[in-house]
């Protein structure tokens, strides 16, 4: 199975996104946000809704900062990633990219990659919903109320990324072009 290919002959692209699928994409890069920012205010020393001892125990300093500052952007990038589904640059590498620029990107490994990706968020925050029945004692009463609201929007992010990858895989699997080989053979 090829990553890319060369863009030797012209490219037809896939017809553009609906609009509910543009949406949703950018929805799904928006909801891991809140939980970013809060992971940051943690990071920069703030208790952020945690008890003094709760936040201690946590060790945001030193290495538990950089953890928090790597999964913040980590999870950020990795929501953004979901705008290529409904952008040319999933379909075509921008030219800018060093050694891939132009290179088509097979649909097939993109389905299965993003439908997989949605597969193990929703399995992941999915339980998150069931934050309110659980006990919090490093945290204060209101930061168990204000974490919770800040990671159930995480509970959207796998089935936003499902249904924008089901929208991708339509939009390639339905568009006769003359690159439909090289979309066959990936």
């Amino acid at each position: 199975m090829h990553v890319f290919s060369r863009v030797d002959e012209p490219y037809v692209p896939a017809p553009p996104a609906p609009r509910w699928a543009v949406r949703a994409a950018h929805a799904a890069a928006l909801v891991t946000l809140p939980t970013g920012v809060w992971r940051l205010l943690l990071a920069a020393g703030f208790p952020a809704g945690y008890t003094a001892t709760g936040y201690a125990a946590m060790d945001a300093t030193g290495r538990g900062a950089v953890y928090l500052v790597a999964l913040s952007v980590v999870s950020e990038v990795l929501a953004l990633l979901t705008l290529g589904l409904v952008r040319p640059w999933g379909e075509v590498v921008p030219s800018r990219v060093p050694g891939w620029g132009g290179r088509v990107v097979a649909p097939r490994l993109v389905t299965a990659v993003a439908g997989c990706g949605a597969v193990v968020l929703t399995l992941l925050w999915t339980p998150f919903v069931a934050w309110w029945a659980l006990p919090h004692p490093d945290l204060t009463d209101t930061g168990a109320v204000v974490v919770g609201l800040l990671y159930l929007p995480l509970t959207a992010w796998g089935p936003l990324l499902g249904a924008v990858t089901v929208a991708y895989h339509r939009r390639h699997r339905a568009s006769p072009s003359p690159n439909s080989a090289t979309r066959s053979a990936c």
